[in-house]
């Protein structure tokens, strides 16, 4: 019971703390056009590698550029496709998942065999090949993503909803005459969406590890463009006269990803959801 108790106040404090920071940094993203010090795709030759100054926070990197205007203008890609991805993976893989697990039969093996299908190949195999199909850019990333990563959702909740539909409330739900899609909506639903939180959470990095690390290849954000990833990419010339055109972004990508983890990992101790 105290170990319990222990755990619980920490993870609280854990929640607390990352709530915090992604709360600011999503601040960030979108008053980043008024808290920029300077226009990020400016280009100034006659500025460039210069240090940190009170015109330039963080230098400029090696086309002029203000190096702290890119990662702040980064953060909205990062942060916001990132977010796109996750929502837009989660509903498809929900109804997906809330179908199979419902229905059964030949509906659940149709869908389970193409999940399994996808998940056959490593996921940074198959998003190079989508993206390869599709061609080099956000818009192309951000689909090959969502294509990949559904599948996921789609079977955390089929197995969610084959364990719910043998509850008493669901029969009784049956027997009173409740249609499939009121069972569905009123008790299945309500019911899987808790985990949410911390597949949101833990899922959120790795969304914006793979968007970097497309962009990083020059698959994804295309320049003059701001993305973490590209940044990094850019700044990898310059790793030895310059090392924290690489340092920054690299560093903005690590706070953001560990503290969704942590969070993730706080919510799961907090409401005992098995992570996957």
């Amino acid at each position: 019971m105290i170990t319990s108790l222990r755990i619980m106040m920490r993870s609280q404090k854990v929640i607390v703390l990352c709530s915090i920071i992604l709360s600011f940094l999503f601040i960030i993203t979108i008053l980043a056009p008024w808290i920029a010090p300077n226009d990020p795709i400016a280009v100034n030759l006659a500025n460039k590698l210069q240090p940190s100054s009170f015109e330039y926070p963080l230098g400029t990197d090696h086309l002029g550029r203000c190096t702290l205007s890119r990662i702040l203008y980064g953060a909205r890609i990062s942060l916001g496709f990132a977010t796109l991805i996750f929502i837009s993976s989660l509903g498809i893989g929900l109804i997906v998942g809330t179908i199979a697990g419902y229905k059964g039969g030949w509906v659940d093996q149709v869908l389970m065999r193409l999940c399994d299908g996808v998940m056959a190949f490593p996921n940074l195999l198959l998003i190079l090949g989508l993206v390869g199909i599709l061609g080099p850019g956000l818009k192309q990333v951000i689909i090959a993503l969502m294509l990949v990563q559904w599948v996921y959702y789609a079977r955390i909740f089929r197995g969610m909803v084959l364990s719910l539909k043998e509850q008493n409330y669901i029969a009784a739900a049956k027997i009173s005459g409740s249609s499939q899609w009121k069972i569905i909506k009123k008790h299945i639903v309500p019911n899987v969406l808790p985990p949410l939180a911390v597949m949101g959470t833990l899922e959120m990095g790795w969304a914006i590890m793979d968007i970097s690390a497309m962009s990083f290849l020059g698959l994804g954000v295309q320049p003059p463009t701001p993305e973490w990833g590209a940044m990094i990419h850019e700044g990898k010339s310059y790793i030895r006269t310059n090392p924290e055109l690489m340092l920054y972004p690299g560093l903005m990508i690590m706070l953001v990803v560990v503290t969704f983890n942590l969070l993730g990992e706080a919510l799961s101790e907090r409401f005992g959801v098995k992570r996957r």
